[in-house]
């Protein structure tokens, strides 16, 4: 497992407006960027610590805990 700089994980945001979600992850830790993708979407399996996915649900509310990868 790669090691990553600053907060890593946001079990916190799970159920909050994705967009809220993705200003308080970058907020929390400026070395990520966090991306928004709806339940289902097709990923890439890649592990980057300069990412952050904050899967939503069709209503916009993050429907599991976003982590860097």
């Amino acid at each position: 497992m790669t090691s990553c700089e600053g907060k890593n994980s946001w079990p916190e945001l799970v159920g909050v407006q994705g967009t809220v979600a993705e200003a308080t992850i970058e907020r929390e830790n400026p070395s990520v960027d966090a991306i928004i993708v709806e339940d289902g979407s097709v990923v890439t399996a890649d592990f980057r610590c300069d990412r952050v996915r904050v899967w939503v649900r069709t209503d916009g509310t993050v429907s599991k805990v976003p982590v860097i990868g």
